[in-house]
């Protein structure tokens, strides 16, 4: 790309995890108003009795923005249904412009509160997941013009008031960042971005109004809209020129010009919550 960069997804694939509800879905609404190609790869076909959305219902969303939509049944943990699902956005697209590794499992719970199956499905999602995501997209990515992978954590905290609490969840969530660290060297050299985005504010979505329960909770988090413009900013950043950062939202958008953060409240004018992994 050139210095003055295109800032636009328009006709760019990108191949998003967990893209049926939430930050997921609304990083692939906003590559479809650019008029992108979003895949989802999502394991939601049927509704869940707590969370909305499914990968169909997703899809036609993005088409409506103005986006091409691939549903893809995806669970991340098996290597099979992410080979599938890379091979079925390259014969849909003809290519992969950009990874956003979304999904994510989490259980706030401490040592001992933690069955060992919930420990294996956070680590299976979100290290696992990441990692193999990334690596089966890799070789695309390689050959794509401006190609990024962007993972949906926070930067490594080591403060032990970040793991007394949740170990086991803060050892999955700090393994996407460390593929940030690691995979952003790793293909410096071959053009790939590789940077994690994190929110500077507990984001309202369905999944954290389960976990944190109550309207009031809701009331001091922003939308997940903030997340889905500060990573439409990055992804449209030169490739070669941001990598393996780790980068927060508002601090994102306050780069691009952004000074009205109030409009991404659920309720303005409430003092917005931190969210974890942040002082």
């Amino acid at each position: 790309m050139s210095g003055e960069e295109n800032r636009s997804l328009k006709g760019k694939t990108l191949f998003i995890t967990g893209a049926s509800r939430g930050i997921g879905k609304e990083i692939a609404l906003r590559a479809a108003r650019d008029g992108a190609n979003v895949v989802i790869a999502a394991k939601t076909v049927r509704p869940h009795p707590k969370l909305p959305g499914t990968i169909e219902t997703a899809a036609r969303e993005i088409e409506a923005a103005g986006g091409r939509a691939l549903a893809c049944a995806t669970d991340i943990r098996f290597e099979e249904q992410v080979e599938a699902a890379v091979s079925k956005a390259v014969e849909t697209f003809g290519g992969i412009d950009i990874l956003v590794n979304n999904a994510s499992a989490i259980s706030l719970t401490g040592t001992l509160e933690t069955p060992m199956k919930r420990f294996d499905l956070m680590h299976g999602v979100n290290t696992r997941g990441t990692f193999l995501c990334s690596k089966i997209c890799l070789p695309h990515l390689m050959r794509a013009e401006n190609p990024h992978i962007l993972n949906i954590s926070p930067p490594l905290n080591l403060a032990p008031k970040w793991f007394a609490p949740h170990a086991a969840y803060t050892l999955a969530k700090y393994g996407m960042s460390l593929c940030v660290l690691g995979m952003a060297e790793e293909f410096r050299d071959k053009g790939v971005a590789v940077n994690a985005l994190w929110p500077r504010t507990i984001i309202a979505t369905a999944a954290v109004q389960n976990l944190l329960g109550g309207e009031e909770a809701m009331k001091r988090c922003r939308k997940p809209e903030i997340m889905a413009d500060a990573a439409h900013a990055i992804l449209t950043r030169n490739s070669r020129e941001c990598t393996g950062q780790f980068l927060i939202d508002e601090e994102v958008l306050r780069q691009e010009g952004e000074s009205d953060l109030d409009r991404y409240a659920v309720s303005p004018g409430a003092p917005p919550r931190l969210d974890f992994f942040l002082e």
